[in-house]
């Protein structure tokens, strides 16, 4: 797996998953809107992680910049 992933969009992840976490904790979501986006949070936690975006290679999006050596 090639890195296709930049720190931006790895770190708005990381937030989007954190404040869906805070929701559900705090009892803002609850029911079956609540378990899909705990699904999802973990997805983008775990992709960020490993700064792999399996959605963006049919596409050949990337957000990581070039390396300029």
């Amino acid at each position: 797996m090639k890195k296709n992933m930049g720190n931006l969009d790895r770190g708005v992840r990381i937030v989007i998953a954190i404040v869906v976490g805070i929701l559900y904790f705090t009892g803002v979501i609850s029911g079956t809107a609540a378990f899909i986006l705990l699904v999802i949070s973990v997805i983008l936690i775990a992709t960020s992680f490993i700064s792999f975006c399996h959605i963006y290679l049919p596409f050949g999006i990337t957000t990581r910049r070039k390396n300029t050596e």
